[in-house]
């Protein structure tokens, strides 16, 4: 006893600098585990920026082909990205920032498969039902689930072409009608839907406008989105009234251009899609004017003098109209325009017969040309 209770406070100070050993050890590993938690963080959200179009894009309208290849370049990084979100949670399951590489993931599958990357349809699909079954989920946070395969589901369709697209937004955003039909956001697609369904010849945009344009449900904005576009809308196939003193001078009286097709061109020098867009307008102008076509420009500029130094800078050799009112001029109020570019295609009887004259422009002037 005598030798035991000589030794014990030794005994007690070695066993109790051992466990103090150990529980510092614990605690600096624990700390070493958040560390490089925070630091693997700090990386993938750096690495998982989507990268930026080409600068040279603000001043000229890409190609399709170049916007497919960064397309297919936005996808492959998407999913990279995705995978080091899966990585990230699967390394580090208890850190604060596990839940959001989840979340990530989820995001960044969904853009891989909007950008046409569709063999992790099935991989997001399985990660969307597993959501979809947590007991903790919130109606908000089910919503936006449903709302991003909505998006996702349409976005799939894409190499079969604009049609499919649409039609398949359409089909989804109707059943998430049923589903949720107080939603405002369902009234906001349906508005999308309808302007689409305008610009690439689909059949019930009238329609769509109207339902969200009469609906109780739609938030007034909406509404009142919906009714500038059935101002648009009421404006097909009927003659439109355009006369004004260019700042060249000229006389220009729409009416007395029958015979011509025209392009009505709504667009500002501050507009980057717009210079994006005049190469393309250019050539369209020098192939077809010897046949017949016509432009004609609706400035939203404010000062005359930007707009007089851009025009004969560009060499741009058809009428320039201009009030200094920006988005108040006369013709964007008339018109309700309200997103610039925005291309008119008059035909030779001066008809409006097309509200997105940015697609396909040459083709389809070339169409109308060769109407009676």
């Amino acid at each position: 006893n005598t030798t035991y209770s000589s030794f014990k406070p030794a005994v007690y100070l070695i066993c109790g600098g051992t466990v103090a050993f150990l529980l510092a050890v614990t605690h600096v590993s624990a700390q070493t585990d958040a560390g490089d938690a925070d630091k693997a963080w700090g990386i993938f959200e750096k690495a998982s920026q989507r990268p930026t179009p080409p600068e040279a894009w603000r001043a000229k309208r890409p190609t399709p082909e170049e916007i497919a290849k960064f397309r297919v370049m936005l996808g492959e990084h998407a999913v990279k990205s995705a995978d080091q979100a899966k990585d990230y949670y699967t390394r580090f399951p208890k850190h604060a920032n596990a839940a959001k590489a989840r979340d990530r993931e989820f995001d960044l599958l969904s853009s891989a498969i909007q950008f046409g990357n569709t063999n992790r349809l099935a991989q997001l699909q399985a990660l969307e039902t597993e959501r979809l079954k947590s007991p903790n989920l919130s109606e908000e946070e089910r919503f936006k689930i449903r709302l991003k395969s909505v998006q996702t589901k349409a976005n799939s369709r894409e190499a079969e072409g604009t049609a499919a697209v649409v039609a398949e937004y359409e089909k989804c955003v109707r059943s998430l009608q049923q589903e949720c039909p107080k939603r405002v956001e369902v009234y906001q697609m349906l508005l999308e839907l309808a302007d689409a369904s305008t610009n690439f010849g689909g059949g019930n945009a009238r329609a769509m406008a109207q339902e969200v344009a009469d609906s109780t449900a739609a938030p007034q904005p909406v509404k009142d989105a919906a009714k500038l576009l059935l101002k648009k809308l009421n404006l097909l196939g009927k003659p439109v009234a355009i006369k004004f003193t260019a700042v060249d001078g000229q006389e220009i009286d729409l009416a007395k251009l029958r015979g011509k097709v025209v392009l009505i061109d709504f667009w500002a020098t501050w507009c980057g899609p717009c210079v994006a867009e005049l190469p393309n307008v250019k050539a369209a102008y020098e192939k077809l004017n010897p046949k017949g076509f016509e432009i004609i420009g609706l400035s939203f500029d404010e000062d005359k003098t930007a707009l007089t130094k851009f025009v004969a800078k560009e060499k741009m050799a058809w009428p320039q109209y201009f009030d200094g009112k920006g988005w108040q001029n006369k013709y964007a109020v008339e018109f309700g325009i309200n997103s610039i570019p925005a291309m008119w295609l008059i035909d030779k009887r001066g008809n409006l017969r097309d509200l997105n004259g940015r697609e396909d422009l040459v083709k389809k002037v070339e169409k109308f040309l060769a109407e009676d």
